[in-house]
């Protein structure tokens, strides 16, 4: 922890706090010199013979200060001489100084090149603070009291000397490379590429960076430091993204292709298995819980505060209080306004971690002059245009490299497309799609694997999904992926895929009419993973959005997969609002009357289920009667203890689900014999739905049966 606390601070540029250690308190004098000639041999040791790439003056003299320190302990412990408390006093400070000192040459030797170059004016100070902490430690140390040999009280009259004169050193080779590092920024800036032979100048003679791997390296070091970034350090998290992608450029322009082919293990290897995987799990399963919203457990676009200090997603929490609710739905306490305050500091974070890991995030539309601060996380002009050199190179090799090097080419691709529309756009735009179609059958899976991928991501941008569907063979191509995918991840993507392209109404129909599509999506969610049945269940609600499908659907077996989903947690919810919609037509209704389980497991739902999932349970189950004639209501009248949950519904569900259990109710009435069990509903769905309004018990209030669903659309 004391460790993490010092790095913060370093990339602050505020010298650690000394109680990040503990001095030896309860030491001996001699115990304590010897635990100081012990950390300064260490140091000495550890560091002398690894010269740093850059700030090698002020490295150099660091080291010699901690010799000097070596010299006058071992000189002191060796003649056993008693110490005054003034000297013990300044050694448990020495003691905190010399850990500092490890700090900070660690953090210089762990760093890499390009980062060190960024941060040279601000490591230098580093150094400086220490050098002056050195020279006041030097003038209050009693050295006429302790016992020193003439030579050793040379070297410590000498090095405060040098300590009191010395200034802050910037060495002017390092700054004129980090002048010139800014500079390439600022050419992509203004919409340049930098010249090739400065690149390579500056990148394999200057940086010593001379392969694919050392590039690697300097990127995911940056990456890191993107992470990990406060929002008042500098240089900003937008200028390291820049950084990052002038990197990147670098690395596919000047080294090529062939070291992350056998990375890849492209070839007689097997390919690294998880190698996307990791990905979708960081993108869909890691979302810090803080950054989720309560309600959606999505990540929350735009969080706000409500009277109890409770945080939501704004959108979430609005639907909450348009339905009639007057509490939080957290903690049950009763709200003592409705007023919603930006929480602007979770949002700037959510903005920062989002940047961070590659993930779209949307800013909500706001006058407020505080969006500047969020938008310093977003990518800048260079790190737009850096990307869009380098997706320039990527599609060549797409279009006329190797087999191996169109592998590694659709990874990149995949890895510029989750971040930002613009990456989206121009990858797009500058031809990716028909060259990604082509991998699409590859027998390489890795190459597949990334391809669809790569679909997936550039399917989100909107403009993206008419070229996509445009693309002759390409919606067959996805299917045929969905279907005999080579790895599971594949099969997954390529059913996210279809949910991206299905939120285009217009593409519904044509997607439910591709063969195999629909018999795909439904087996994937009966025996799919986790997030596999959540892509299916979500691509196979898009569909049921269009009428047209419904037969299709049917035939196709997804009325039974449906069915068998609402037992399953993660997806029942959208299972049900599929069944939902097609029992809106008799087709759909007579289809799922034939599941033994339809009725059972809706009931199941609006027993146990989430408050939205009891919503379009409830809706399932009015649509079937209204759709299904007189003989299936009399079937669902007569299952068990649905009176019961009717009444649980009208009492305590939310807006809309008491308005469809109001008319489920209502049509149960008007089903012959059916007021010996449903006669008293009347009172209760007018008790709990407004008593003060005076409501009867004959329901005349206005009922919609609009069917609305919490799936996110991409």
């Amino acid at each position: 922890m004391a460790t993490a606390a010092i790095f913060s601070s370093l990339r602050r540029r505020r010298s650690p706090s000394l109680q990040a250690f503990l001095a030896p308190v309860d030491l001996t004098d001699v115990a304590l010199l010897q635990t100081l000639v012990t950390i300064s041999s260490e140091l000495v040791s550890c560091f002398s013979n690894k010269p740093l790439f850059f700030q090698r003056r002020n490295f150099r003299s660091l080291i010699r200060k901690v010799e000097v320190f070596r010299v006058l302990l071992e000189c002191l412990r060796d003649s056993g001489s008693v110490l005054p408390s003034t000297a013990v006093l300044c050694f448990k400070e020495l003691y905190l100084l010399l850990y500092r000192c490890k700090i900070l040459l660690d953090y210089c030797e762990q760093s890499s090149k390009f980062w060190l170059l960024i941060q040279n004016h601000s490591i230098s100070g580093h150094f400086h603070d220490l050098n002056q902490e050195i020279s006041t430690l030097l003038d209050v140390f009693p050295v006429n009291d302790v016992e020193l040999s003439e030579d050793v009280r040379e070297q410590v009259d000498l090095m405060q000397r040098h300590a009191r004169k010395a200034k802050l050193y910037i060495d002017k080779r390092d700054d004129s490379l980090r002048v010139k590092c800014f500079y390439f920024l600022d050419e992509f800036e203004n919409g340049r590429v930098p010249n090739h032979v400065e690149l390579r100048s500056f990148f394999v003679e200057n940086l010593e960076i001379k392969d694919a791997k050392s590039c690697r390296t300097e990127i995911e070091f940056l990456e890191e430091q993107i992470v990990n970034h406060e929002g008042d350090v500098e240089p900003s998290a937008a200028v390291l993204n820049g950084f990052v992608a002038v990197t990147r450029y670098c690395r596919f322009l000047l080294f090529g292709y062939e070291e992350d082919v056998v990375a890849l293990g492209i070839g007689n290897q097997k390919p690294r298995k998880g190698l996307i995987t990791q990905e979708i799990a960081d993108t869909f399963l890691s979302v810090p819980k803080d950054f989720c919203c309560p309600i959606s457990l999505d990540l929350m676009h735009d969080p706000v505060i409500i009277s109890t200090g409770q945080t939501y997603d704004r959108s979430s929490i609005t639907r909450w209080l348009d339905e009639g609710n007057c509490s939080c739905p957290k903690t049950g306490q009763i709200l003592v306004h409705t007023r919603l305050i930006p929480n602007r500091a979770l949002r700037n974070l959510i903005t920062q971690w989002c940047t961070a890991h590659g993930i779209p995030y949307d800013l909500p539309e706001t006058t407020d002059s505080s969006a500047d601060s969020f938008a310093a996380a977003l990518p800048s002009k260079a790190a737009i245009e850096a990307n869009r050199a380098t997706a320039e190179l990527l599609i060549e090799q797409l279009a006329n490299g190797s087999q191996a090097a169109k592998t590694v080419a659709a990874r990149e691709i995949r890895l510029l497309a989750k971040t930002g529309k613009e990456n989206r756009a121009f990858i797009a735009k500058a031809g990716a799609i028909p060259h990604l179609r082509k991998l699409l059958s590859s027998h390489n899976p890795v190459a597949q694997e990334n391809s669809v991928t790569a679909m997936l991501n550039l399917s989100i941008y909107e403009k993206n999904k008419s070229l996509i569907m445009d693309e002759e063979g390409c919606l067959a191509s996805i299917v045929e992926v969905l279907r005999f995918g080579l790895t599971t991840e594949a099969r997954e993507n390529a059913a996210a895929t279809l949910f991206s392209l299905s939120a285009v109404h217009d593409y519904k129909k044509r997607i439910a009419d591709e063969s195999g599509a629909v018999e795909a999506l439904a087996g994937l969610l009966r025996v799919g993973t986790p997030r596999g049945k959540k892509d299916a269940v979500t691509a196979l609600f898009n569909l049921s959005t269009h009428t047209d499908n419904c037969l299709r659907m049917i035939e196709a077996g997804a009325v039974a997969s449906l069915v068998g989903a609402l037992g399953t947690e993660g997806v029942a919810e959208e299972a049900a609002g599929a069944l939902a919609l097609i029992v809106r037509q008799q087709i759909g209704a007579a289809a799922v009357e034939k599941e033994e389980m339809a009725v059972a497991g809706l009931m199941g739902m609006m027993r146990c289920g989430t408050p939205r999932g009891k919503e379009n349970a409830v809706a399932a189950l009015l649509e079937l009667c209204r759709s299904g004639g007189a003989a299936t209501t009399e079937r669902v009248l007569k299952a068990p203890a649905l009176a019961g949950l009717l009444q649980t519904l009208l009492f305590t569900g939310t807006k809309r689900a008491r308005r469809k259990a109001a008319s489920l109710a209502r049509v149960f009435q008007r089903c012959e014999n059916a007021a010996l069990h449903f006669g008293g509903l009347g009172v209760g769905y007018v008790f709990a739905s407004n008593s003060a309004a005076n409501r009867d018990s004959s329901f005349t209030s206005d009922v919609s049966v609009s069917m609305s669903m919490s799936v996110s659309v991409l």
